[in-house]
């Protein structure tokens, strides 16, 4: 563990407990009595007031003036916040997020387990599209334009320079939006479709891309609404994704659904995905759209 490490847990640790000996800290980071001490005195020249309680149950100890006012956020708002923390931190393996989590726990002297948790499915491409993730990250804070190749949905490459503003999480997916140079208009590029990512110089931020990236994302979700009949196997995976409403039940023991779908190859793909316990039974335009799809996937085993 690197000194600066070091000192952010001992502050971390203090801010959870009153009183910690030299002894616990020397154990707990494999380091002797006396790199301790220098580690508390580097904390005192950095202005933290840490100080030493002498005694049979001594140790050294932060100030209660030092540590975070408990009217600002209750136990609950903790917990909140440990919530949204570690499902984010379940999309992305990050140090930044697991310090975050730790300095949060700091802020109470309770046991914070909290009763909601969120987890996401451990996929073998993880690793990789964090890799990428927070190169993008770096990106965005540094001003680095991007290089990269994009592959479009049939197979074409694209060599494109980006100004990147933001990285998007959708429907399990990752995606950047930034300013295209080539197309002299701002894109959202998925990022699995993105190769040989690299910095390409730098660039001024455009004032008007907080503007873009929202009327963009409005525009990804206009669709045109589509009844299907569904069976009572996917009833709750339709309930869970467009509420108790949108599904009703029939007399022939199926069910209703009404949702707003965008007539695109993730619509047809995701349906396709429920095989014959989903009947698209309107509008018409949907439906001769979705079968040319199957009838393409058809074709590769003839």
């Amino acid at each position: 563990m690197k000194k600066i490490e070091r000192l952010i847990s001992i502050v971390m640790i203090l801010l959870q407990k009153k009183v910690v000996s030299a002894s616990e800290f020397s154990r707990l980071f494999h380091v002797t009595k006396r790199t301790i001490q220098r580690d508390m005195e580097t904390l005192n020249y950095a202005n933290i007031p840490i100080y030493a309680e002498h005694g049979t149950n001594g140790g050294y100890a932060l100030m209660e003036e030092y540590k975070f006012d408990k009217r600002l956020l209750n136990h609950k708002d903790i917990e909140n916040i440990l919530v949204a923390l570690g499902g984010f931190e379940g999309l992305i393996t990050n140090q930044d997020i697991k310090t975050t989590i730790q300095k949060i726990k700091g802020m109470t002297s309770l046991d914070i387990s909290p009763i909601l948790d969120v987890t996401f499915y451990d996929w073998p491409g993880r690793s990789q599209i964090n890799e990428e993730i927070l190169f993008i990250r770096q990106a965005i804070e540094k001003n680095w334009l991007l290089t990269f190749e994009y592959v479009d949905q049939i197979g074409n490459k694209t060599d494109r320079l980006v100004e990147p503003y933001k990285l998007h999480f959708r429907e399990l997916h990752w995606y950047l939006f930034g300013y295209s140079i080539e197309r002299e208009d701002y894109r959202t590029f998925k990022l699995t479709r993105i190769l040989n990512i690299q910095k390409g110089g730098f660039f001024v931020p455009r004032t008007d891309q907080e503007f873009q990236h929202k009327k963009q994302s409005n525009e990804q979700k206009k669709g045109v609404n589509v009844h299907l009949s569904i069976d009572a196997a996917v009833r709750d995976q339709f309930i869970e994704r467009y509420g108790k409403e949108a599904v009703t039940k029939e007399s022939t023991g199926n069910y209703l659904a009404t949702i707003e779908l965008p007539e695109n190859q993730y619509a047809y793909q995701f349906l396709a995905g429920f095989g014959n316990k989903v009947k698209i039974i309107k509008p018409e335009s949907f439906i001769a759209k979705y079968v040319i799809f199957l009838e393409e996937a058809v074709k590769l085993y003839k």
